[in-house]
């Protein structure tokens, strides 16, 4: 015997919408087969069942059509066979006949051709099936909704939390916290299961579009961090020792004596690491003039200037 739909639902007949869809809702949340994916196969197919069973209900007892056929003819009229919802039983008789005495057209109370075949069709059509045919079909959740958030270059890098605060439906405020994956790039889309616009079949998801923001001095290239390191004059004509802040830790490079303005240094390993992978840090190396010089130091410069005589830095360019 098919189970009442009222009672399925778990609500009385004389319910209205609102209670019903509310009933529903809690019912497609707890049954829904994205709930027990990791649950055992019998598990999996009895909640894939018992949401299906509440998904049918819902179609009927939502629609106030259906709804009206189902207190009237029973919990057995989507299974009518024969194009009658009295079971293939004809209340009239035989053949069409009235009990009450003569003939009677069943087109003028269906709509259809003889014996109202087709008006039947067109009943069961808009109620979404087929003759002698149950919905079976699992409903979608509502699509995903996109919410854009920036997050410093360093959470990038490095991964960590960033709180999102959105409208819903309702109206009412609320604020979630997304776990950033270190390396994310930006642009890329994180997803919150189950976060997202409601529906009567439950809550969609909410994609999280992660926008980075720039950083003064650090820029990403692939998996590589990209940073311009000033050195003074006599940094690079005599060498030295320099530390860098970088999202590892502080770290010293050696410039060599003689080193031009320009020339990249690269760190293995010191970039961002994602997805089992790890990328370098290049610093390339910028020479900074002092702002003022005195006249000893530009006679310092001066003498210095001879050194370029038998050496012109720009001899190599070709148009």
């Amino acid at each position: 015997m098919a189970e009442d739909y009222y009672q399925l639902l778990g609500v009385s007949n004389s319910a209205s919408a609102e209670e019903i869809q509310k009933a529903y809702r809690k019912l497609a949340r707890k049954y829904h087969p994205d709930l027990h994916a990791d649950a055992s196969e019998r598990e999996q197919e009895k909640a894939k069942q018992k949401f299906q069973q509440v998904q049918q209900a819902y179609d009927v007892l939502s629609d106030q059509k259906k709804r009206q056929m189902y207190d009237q003819l029973g919990p057995g009229f989507e299974q009518a066979g024969g194009g009658s919802p009295f079971g293939g039983r004809n209340p009239f008789g035989q053949a069409g006949q009235n009990p009450f005495g003569g003939d009677i057209d069943l087109s003028s109370i269906f709509g259809g051709g003889a014996g109202g075949g087709a008006g039947f069709e067109q009943i069961f059509r808009q109620m979404g099936g087929r003759p002698g045919q149950t919905r079976t079909q699992a409903p979608q959740p509502p699509k995903p909704i996109e919410q854009e958030i920036t997050v410093p270059f360093a959470t990038s890098v490095k991964g960590g939390e960033h709180q999102v605060t959105f409208q819903r439906q309702n109206g009412n405020t609320e604020t979630l916290t997304v776990k950033i994956p270190a390396g994310i790039e930006n642009g890329k889309k994180i997803r919150l299961r189950g976060q997202g616009a409601e529906g009567y079949q439950g809550r969609g998801d909410l994609l999280i579009v992660v926008k980075v923001a720039p950083h003064p001095n650090y820029r990403r290239k692939g998996l590589n961090l990209m940073v311009s390191v000033p050195i003074t004059l006599g940094e690079a004509v005599l060498g030295a020792k320099v530390e860098l802040p970088t999202p590892h830790g502080t770290v010293t490079l050696t410039v060599p004596a003689g080193t031009s303005s320009g020339k990249s240094l690269r760190l293995k390993g010191m970039g961002i690491h994602a997805g089992g992978k790890k990328g370098d840090l290049i610093a390339e190396l910028q020479m900074v003039l002092p702002r003022e010089l005195t006249e000893d130091d530009r006679k310092l410069v001066q003498q210095l200037e001879l050194a370029y005589h038998d050496n012109d830095p720009r001899n190599e360019i070709r148009w």
